[in-house]
């Protein structure tokens, strides 16, 4: 038989430090978990976009069969009067196993090549002079992009400088690339600086057009700004973007604040705003304003990933909230839903959102959200109201126009004066406006180039 143990009972207070002890031991190892994939991160530069977890079951890579295949992935044949070179395969007289061959019938093959040799033009100027005034007259033809002579007289088409600001500001080449490139595909003699000064007389041509860009602004129904950072100089700037469904502006200025907004939009700005919840933007009394629900989305997921035991409810029946008011306006699209009954499901997600935000929070981070969701209560839903039914729910014009931006300045850290900084602002300008009226930028740029005055869609 046992002997009764003499040992003390234990310590109720003990026994609850001892717990909470062990939840915060918890908290520090996932948080030190979490520290150790940022900073891997941030050092990991090859694959900056990479997922963060993994789908379990994911789907097999290649087009689906049947119906969802898609569009028929062949490259259609040359249209009638394309054909610059006809080039015979002619039968070998002889078959491997020795046999005669006997021809039965001749197949169509065809195949598109780029022209390796540089076009050489030679203008000849003619000059003369006017009887009456005494002015010196000189002749222009249609091709030409300047009329310097001289130690000037041996210059770029202007199809060649509209693909060097092509492949500069839309394909992220840096200056050195394009040399090398234009040498060794087109044996095309180029020094970085005659890049530079290409870029740079093609912003200038283009500068009216953006101008025009900046001016139809204000008249748009709907304008999606963003901002990130920038660098002129190795000095700190800011890079703003402006982009409505026919137009896109983009400015790069030394500070962040709101005077650029209002340098493109003006302060009385009557249209809709989609943005990511800047306090700046809430300076634009008159306008229509719309949160950026991916932004929150993207919050609560952060909160939901780094908050312990009962802090994860409140990030977590947000983001229910959230998608709900974004399924909701999927059905209304797919005529699933009607547009009173998107408005009834609007006010049921308000309430929804009030009662949550009512309830008291002892987690800062959820406190901080909660102060936000309140601040901008009603710009949550307005993609959902019958006036605002097709707005954007997210500021995704904004990002996609600003993610080649970002990839450019990771190449070459943003603009080294004033005049570059302009330059990308320029182009960038046109560049974008060209891609969402379908228009093509390079045949574009090079009519700016030869003098001609091609016309975009403000409207």
């Amino acid at each position: 038989m046992a002997e009764p143990s003499n040992s003390p009972p234990p310590c109720p207070r003990c026994v609850e430090l001892e717990a909470h002890i062990a939840t915060l031991q918890a908290r520090v190892a996932q948080l030190e978990r979490l520290l150790e994939q940022v900073t891997r991160k941030g050092k990991r530069q090859a694959a900056p976009f990479s997922r963060d977890v993994l789908k379990p079951d994911p789907k097999p890579p290649g087009r689906k069969p049947g119906p969802d295949y898609g569009t028929p992935a062949f490259r259609a044949a040359p249209p009638v009067g394309a054909i610059d070179d006809v080039h015979e395969a002619p039968l070998p007289e002889r078959c491997d196993c020795g046999g005669r061959v006997r021809h039965t019938r001749t197949a169509l093959q065809y195949q598109v090549e780029l022209p390796r040799r540089p076009i050489h033009r030679q203008f000849n100027v003619h000059i003369g002079r006017c009887t009456g005034c005494g002015r010196r007259v000189q002749g222009r033809h249609p091709l030409q992009t300047s009329d310097a002579l001289g130690a000037a007289a041996s210059q770029l088409g202007p199809d060649l400088q509209a693909l060097i600001v092509h492949l500069n500001k839309d394909a992220g080449l840096s200056h050195g690339k394009i040399q090398r490139l234009m040498q060794t595909a087109f044996g095309i003699e180029l020094s970085r600086g005659g890049v530079v000064q290409s870029m740079l007389r093609a912003a200038r041509r283009c500068e009216p057009t953006a101008q025009r860009i900046i001016r139809a602004m204000p008249r748009q129904r709907a304008v999606t700004p963003d901002e990130t950072g920038w660098r002129i100089g190795g000095r700190p700037a800011w890079l703003h973007v402006f982009v409505s469904k026919a137009l896109t502006c983009c400015i790069i200025a030394r500070n962040r604040g709101v005077e650029t907004a209002v340098r493109v939009l003006g302060l009385d700005y009557s249209g809709a705003l989609i943005h990511d919840g800047w306090a700046p933007y809430d300076r634009f009394e008159w306008a229509t304003h719309q949160q950026c629900l991916a932004h929150l989305l993207r919050r609560c997921g952060e909160l939901i990933e780094t908050a312990a035991g009962g802090a994860k409810r409140f990030p977590r029946q947000v983001k229910e909230v959230l998608q709900a008011a974004l399924g909701s306006r999927h059905r209304y699209l797919r005529c699933e839903l009607t547009l009173r009954g998107l408005a009834i499901v609007r006010g049921r997600l308000h309430r929804r959102m009030d009662d949550l935000l009512r309830r008291p929070r002892a987690n800062p981070p959820n406190e901080r959200l909660a102060g936000h969701l309140i601040r901008h209560r009603d710009q949550l839903f307005t993609f959902m109201e019958p006036a605002h039914v097709g707005l954007d729910a997210t500021n995704y014009r904004a990002e996609q126009a600003i993610r080649p931006l970002v990839v450019n300045r990771k190449v070459w850290g943003g603009s080294r004066t004033d005049a570059g900084a302009q330059a990308q602002s320029v182009l960038t300008t046109v560049l974008r406006t060209c891609a969402q009226q379908h228009r093509d930028s390079l045949t574009f740029i090079s009519r700016l180039l030869r003098g001609e005055r091609p016309r975009l869609r403000l409207a």
